[in-house]
């Protein structure tokens, strides 16, 4: 086939005698027209140069003999070396067109000028291939591309999933201080954070389906893990986020959904998982909803102090217990209603669907009981604390103080 077509044989070697002039035309005609290329911010001169010179020596190689087997390397470790780093796909294969569009006005321009009327025939005959030849350099540099891509996105998640975990845990990868753990995560140095907690639908399945991707759409950044009966996240909010970061729960959620409190350093992560974790067991087991932790320093205490909690309840409610089970909770639901809704005891009605009087009976039946007066400071904060200390012990099924 060589022998068929000396003339083009003969174009394709006065191409490689000046191959450095056309490396430098294409590398000027490149940052001409591409933006991107014209600092070493993604892609170095350096390694800009030499794959374009790479490229067309493949190109002047295929022409000169065509029967000689493809080697897709070097559009492979092209492909590859851009992903890594971070050239857009696009913008890649614009510059590579570059490239060929400038070798092949430059051998059209020879062969009229100076060729035999056989170079320029031949070289018309062998464009379709020439551009064959293109796409085949093309697609595997598209391949590797992304090839690369797909395996950069499998170690970062990686490595999120493990910077979640250490988090989560309260061990920090070695080397690895919050600030910058942080920053790996793409989280603001200044943003409020809050820990997510769902019920997996099965074994290791994800419950909050496409939850990152979602919660980016709407400017919040959050990282997530699975375990086999949670899915757990850290979620990074702005000022006012929290409304439209509950809304994106709500609309992923299909199994019980626990979410801390917001708290500001990534130090205190293992504190809102537990906060988390109380909030999902609040949830009737079965049910779908999303539950965010109370914020009052006071139940997040006896959240945080479950064995204290178990003896405060046993010292101030003692009496309390000794009642059937469904009076009790009548009583200590009435506590907390009224606690919750500024000590009103309208506002307690409301919630409880019942009339004003009827919350204030429960409540002197609960003083008589327990001996402390809602008009008392001190026996209110008692109250308080048993009663908050009872609910986060009851939705984990305690019977009672013993």
């Amino acid at each position: 086939m060589t022998d068929a077509r000396p003339a083009l044989t003969q174009l394709a070697a006065w191409a490689e005698h000046r191959l450095s002039e056309l490396r430098d035309r294409a590398y000027d005609a490149i940052l001409d027209r591409m933006t991107m290329y014209r600092s070493d911010d993604v892609v170095p001169s350096t390694d800009l140069r030499a794959s374009v010179e790479r490229n067309l020596r493949f190109m002047l190689t295929a022409l000169a003999d065509p029967q000689t087997p493809l080697d897709l390397t070097t559009p492979s470790e092209t492909g590859s070396r851009r992903a890594q780093q971070g050239a857009p796909l696009p913008e890649v294969i614009r510059a590579y067109r570059i490239g060929f569009a400038t070798l092949w006005e430059a051998l059209v321009e020879h062969a009229r000028s100076e060729g035999s009327a056989a170079m320029q025939s031949q070289l018309l005959d062998a464009v379709n291939e020439l551009w064959l030849i293109t796409d085949e350099h093309a697609l595997a540099l598209t391949e590797s591309y992304r090839s690369t891509t797909a395996k950069m996105l499998v170690a970062q998640q990686r490595r999120r999933s493990a910077l979640v975990e250490a988090l989560l845990s309260g061990k920090p990868e070695q080397h690895v201080a919050p600030w910058e753990a942080a920053r790996l995560l793409g989280f603001a140095p200044d943003a409020e954070l809050a820990v997510v907690a769902a019920e997996t639908r099965g074994v290791v399945q994800e419950s909050l389906i496409g939850i990152e991707e979602s919660l980016a759409a709407i400017g919040v950044a959050s990282a997530w893990r699975l375990s086999p009966a949670l899915q757990l996240g850290v979620v990074s909010l702005r000022p006012a986020q929290r409304a439209n970061m509950l809304s994106v729960l709500a609309d992923h959620v299909s199994t019980r959904t626990g979410v801390s409190p917001l708290f500001g350093s990534l130090s205190d992560t293992p504190r809102g998982l537990h906060l988390a974790r109380v909030a999902l067991a609040e949830i009737t087991p079965g049910e779908v909803e999303v539950r965010m932790f109370d914020a009052s320093p006071l139940a997040a205490l006896m959240a945080c102090e479950p064995s204290e909690g178990r003896r405060l309840v046993g010292e101030v409610l003692g009496p309390v217990f000794g009642l059937p089970v469904e009076d009790r909770a009548i009583l200590l639901e009435t506590l907390l209603a009224y606690l919750n809704h500024g000590g009103s005891a309208e506002r307690a009605a409301k919630i409880l669907y019942c009339h004003p009087n009827t919350v204030r009976y429960r409540l002197r039946r609960l003083h008589d009981l327990t001996g402390r007066s809602l008009s008392d400071p001190n026996a209110v904060a008692e109250l308080a604390t048993a009663a908050y200390a009872w609910r986060f012990e009851e939705t984990r099924h305690w019977a009672g103080p013993s």
